[in-house]
């Protein structure tokens, strides 16, 4: 029964963020480009105070997988840079951190294009 309450708290905070994404979409005049970029920077800012670590380790990956886990990741990264390396961290402590995921986006996403069979929009 406890991973019943687990994967709830996960799908709750995710669809949640998803919700907020989505009414984005519909109530508001901001193109997907902008959204996606304002998720990413919320992510960052609530990580800044101290805010996005607390509801990660709450939601687990309802919260770090959405692009606002993202921007946790990348402020993480800069702070843990900065921590290691000094100024030169805050440049790459961000890339440093995200790799991962960043590789592995591009990876599949590279072996989709191959496997797919694209057509033109009518």
């Amino acid at each position: 029964m406890e991973i019943f309450w687990e994967y709830l708290k996960v799908f709750a905070v995710g669809g949640a963020l998803c919700v907020i994404g989505q009414l984005l979409i519909d109530k508001t005049n901001l193109t997907p480009g902008r959204i996606l970029v304002s998720f990413v920077t919320a992510g960052v800012l609530l990580s800044a105070v101290g805010l996005y670590k607390p509801l990660a380790d709450f939601a687990g990956a309802g919260a770090s997988v959405p692009l606002t886990g993202f921007g946790h990741s990348l402020a993480e990264g800069v702070r843990e840079g900065v921590r290691e390396k000094g100024l030169l961290g805050a440049f790459t402590g961000g890339i440093t951190q995200t790799a991962g995921g960043i590789a592995a986006a591009v990876i599949i996403g590279y072996a989709c294009a191959l496997l797919a069979k694209p057509k033109e929009k009518t």
